[in-house]
């Protein structure tokens, strides 16, 4: 069984909070322990505001489209956007060892998440599909 939502939101950084409540809310439909959902949801907003910020370039009357997927065994978000596609050479957080403020989301997204892969195949813009591998009540 594979239970799927969709939201869009605007690419303002005050609708983040949105897909926080969104987030949040369907790893609790599904019993996910709360560690793991706060683990997701900070994941999933700091992906889109890594939208915000390098796809649209700070662009705020751009949409952002999240998918949900919950399977028995992977909570999945997919994330699209219309902006500039990332390069995958370009993708990656700064050295761990700079210690100041920002860089860090790549880091923290890829220790969340299983799965963080780029679709070559979308043609403008970028699709982000993220999973976490767990048991989850369906």
């Amino acid at each position: 069984m594979r239970d799927a939502m969709f939201i869009t939101i605007p690419s303002h950084p005050k609708f983040l909070s949105v897909t926080r409540a969104v987030t949040s809310r369907i790893g609790q439909l599904y019993e996910v322990a709360e560690e793991t959902i706060e683990e997701i949801k900070l994941a999933v907003d700091e992906a889109c505001a890594n939208v915000i910020k390098h796809a649209y370039k700070g662009d705020t009357s751009k949409k952002i489209m999240l998918k949900y997927q919950v399977t028995r065994d992977a909570f999945t978000v997919i994330i699209e956007d219309s902006g500039i596609t990332a390069r995958k050479g370009m993708i990656k957080g700064r050295n761990l060892d700079d210690l100041r403020p920002g860089g860090l989301g790549v880091h923290f997204i890829k220790k969340v998440f299983d799965t963080f892969q780029f679709d070559k195949r979308k043609g403008k813009g970028n699709r982000l599909t993220l999973i976490r591998h767990m048991q989850i009540k369906i």
